[in-house]
């Protein structure tokens, strides 16, 4: 068995057997959409959550063993690795105990012990730790010699050697450990000529605050550490000295005499100058580690939701990215997302703003027309309400408000340039706009995740913990949907399971030299796909229209032969089984289990017959904010108010009411009952009712409530 089995199954609670059968998958090259969809067998039906959480502690695990090695070697250079040693460091898997037990053999730097002891001053040392000489000037007077100058300085001397070595004691740290655990508070004060500052108003909650650190929220968290760095905050973090040290001291002084007080002093100065300062920041990496986990699993949760938010599908659309100063972009894409037309629109701005609202519609009813546009897609930025007022006004077509959160990130991108290297950067966002509304999925994996703008200090957390969590997000939506091979581009590709970017790119290329995809088998034929990458890509890449129906269908390749005889037994087609209900009711799974395929993978076949190449998100929907308000100044106290979902945090929800801010729904406010996640109440884009409760001008703050209020 895997050495990291029985570690990893105790942590998540999942059985030794099912995590080996993962680990030996993962080390098979197996990816989680994978193994989580077509490995259930072998998994015990573990989902792709579970198995996204075995496979990042056993990374986790794997980098832990690597620091072990490498602390061993050192150790072992040193010619001081016991066998007790060695096994203590083997054997724990708690990265602070190991910590604690290299510490005394780490390299430092030059230190005030180490000189002493060059000096020759630890017998001294020694002789005043035992705390049985009652004449410690005496037994100094012997080192008083070279470099030593005197008593004091040998005594001195010594002080810093014992105080080292409390230092380094692991019970010393342990001790002062778990009072911070207990105790800690975290602190935060204003640097006194910052506080008029404008830049500092906005962490002006944490001019003089102060909490316990273990009750310190996440983004509290972060918002002092934002403000410490832009030099605004000064954040300390402290346990209970005075208790720590007279701890420390019943510890190690025995008694009462000259070597005890010095012993004492020499407690003093170890805690204050090594061990609480070493400690500080060991609490202030892992409260930071803590909340960053936080942060990135609010950004992953909003991410995934609005990766999965629902498409418009395959229909012609205008798209219209507002503006005011320079005008509307307006672009007209077809049903496969291609720009056909693009212009400017002068609608919103100006002396004349009624008869130019009336020029902008009638040009826009004119571009719709000509173009058979069916739907309508317009960016929720600057004038997105006054531009969307408008375009609502041209019948029989739908207006749908669409997030432009990184569409300008993406019209200077390089995939951008690629796609319409003839068109400027206007052009390239309001196309990125219109093809949101068509395809949310298929057009964000083309932004770094961070740019979309639903995160929460995303740039103030741990950026690799960030962007391997945001990749493995996106991979597991993508792949959840599923690509149609014949239109996704490679960006979209680049996430199936087992591709990557040569392979998608040698997808696209080989479906420009030989034209769409008929069949799930000419994957083969796509340079450097062989059988790992067939195997592991097959069932997310869809064919609609090909030959065989399961080409277009989640049905992994592997059981098309399991399919193929359900319908022989039935005596109909595939075909017939796909599309009579009455011909599926004939079919009895438990036939067909067998040594490698069990009743998850049947049921998984069956629910696939029933709707093949189904897409799990749903349908999108239009919405309209309230005709009596588009600037804060329009918002009364307990206006009831329709708006979108456009943001979640930990401490609440931000909703879009139409007014050019966005409101925040705190946590308390989200419903008449305690609510321990906000994402238990709403969901990312979801359309809710909200109360005004406060508009704080000065501070660009408006506060709202959904309680009382029936969504």
């Amino acid at each position: 068995m895997n050495q990291y089995s029985t570690i990893i199954s105790q942590s998540l609670n999942i059985r030794a057997e099912q995590v080996e059968a993962v680990l030996e998958l993962l080390d098979a090259g197996a990816t989680i959409p994978f193994i989580s969809r077509y490995r259930k067998e072998a998994t015990g039906n573990l989902n792709e959550v579970q198995v996204a959480a075995v496979s990042d502690l056993y990374e986790k695990l794997k980098e832990l063993q690597k620091r072990k090695e490498t602390i061993l070697k050192t150790i072992d250079s040193q010619g001081k690795l016991t066998d007790e040693l060695r096994q203590r460091i083997t054997q724990s898997w708690d990265a602070t105990e190991i910590e604690d037990i290299y510490m005394p053999y780490k390299p430092r730097r030059r230190t005030r012990a180490q000189v002493a002891r060059e000096q020759g001053l630890e017998p001294l040392a020694k002789v005043i730790m035992n705390q049985k000489e009652h004449y410690p000037d005496m037994a100094a007077q012997r080192f008083v010699k070279d470099d030593v100058k005197d008593v004091e300085q040998a005594i001195k001397g010594a002080q810093d050697i014992i105080a080292e070595d409390i230092s380094l004691n692991e019970g010393t740290r342990q001790t002062v450990r778990r009072d911070f655990q207990r105790e800690a508070t975290i602190v935060s004060r204003v640097i006194p000529k910052m506080k008029d500052e404008d830049k500092a108003q906005k962490y002006s909650d944490y001019f003089a605050f102060s909490e316990e650190l273990r009750r310190c929220s996440s983004h509290r968290l972060l918002a002092m550490r934002r403000g410490e760095a832009e030099g605004v905050l000064r954040v300390s973090i402290t346990g209970d000295d005075e208790e720590n040290i007279e701890r420390l001291k019943r510890h190690y002084v025995h008694g009462f005499g000259p070597c005890q007080t010095l012993v004492a002093e020499a407690v003093e100065d170890s805690y204050k100058r090594l061990v609480e300062p070493s400690i500080e920041n060991e609490f202030a990496a892992l409260s930071k580690e803590k909340a960053d986990d936080e942060a990135i699993h609010v950004f992953k949760e909003n991410l995934r939701q609005l990766l999965l938010a629902a498409p418009l599908g395959q229909k012609r659309v205008m798209g219209v990215d507002p503006g005011i100063r320079t005008g509307c972009k307006v672009v007209v894409l077809d049903a496969q997302g291609n720009l056909l037309y693009h212009t400017v629109v002068m609608a919103v701005g100006g002396h004349d703003d009624g008869q130019r609202a009336t020029r902008a519609l009638q040009q826009f009813e004119d571009i719709a027309r000509k173009w058979r546009v069916e739907a309508i897609a317009c960016g929720n930025g600057t004038a997105s309400r006054e531009t969307s007022d408008i375009l609502r006004q041209i019948k029989d077509i739908p207006t749908y408000v669409v997030s432009e959160d990184g569409a300008s990130i993406y019209s200077a991108s390089e995939i951008a340039r690629e796609e319409f290297p003839d068109e400027d950067v206007t052009v390239r966002g309001a196309v990125s706009i219109g093809r949101r509304l068509m395809d949310p999925l298929a057009e964000l994996v083309k932004i770094d995740p961070k740019s979309i703008g639903v995160g929460q200090y995303q740039h103030d957390v741990d950026q690799t913990k960030l962007k391997h969590s945001l990749d493995q997000t996106v991979e597991l939506c993508v792949n959840a949907v599923g690509v149609d091979v014949n239109t996704a581009s490679k960006n979209l590709l680049t996430y199936v399971s087992g591709l990557g970017p040569v392979l998608a790119q040698n997808i696209v290329d080989y479906r420009k030299e030989n034209g769409p995809f008929t069949s799930r088998a000419q994957l083969k034929k796509v340079p450097r796909l062989g059988p790992s990458a067939f195997q592991q890509c097959a069932g997310f890449l869809r064919i609609p229209g090909a030959k065989n129906p399961l080409d277009a269908s989640a049905v992994h390749p592997e059981s098309y032969p399991i399919v193929e005889k359900m319908a022989q037994d039935c005596g109909c087609t595939v075909v017939d089984l796909i599309k009579d209900p009455a011909e599926r009711k004939k079919v009895n799974i438990n036939k067909y289990v067998s040594k490698t395929v069990g009743l998850p993978t049947l049921t998984d076949i069956m629910k696939e017959l029933e709707k093949p190449g189904r897409d799990p998100r749903g349908k999108a929907e239009m919405f309209e904010f309230d005709p009596r308000v588009h600037t804060p100044e329009d918002l009364v106290p307990m206006m009831e108010l329709p708006g979108i979902v456009t943001n979640i945090t930990n401490f609440g929800a931000f909703v879009d009411i139409g007014v050019h801010q966005d409101g925040l729904v705190h946590i308390s406010q989200l419903a008449d009952k305690y609510v321990r996640d906000p994402n238990d109440v709403v969901k990312l884009h979801q359309h809710v009712r909200v109360k005004v409760l406060d508009v704080d001008k000065r501070r660009h703050r408006i506060s709202l409530t959904m309680k009382g209020i029936k969504q």
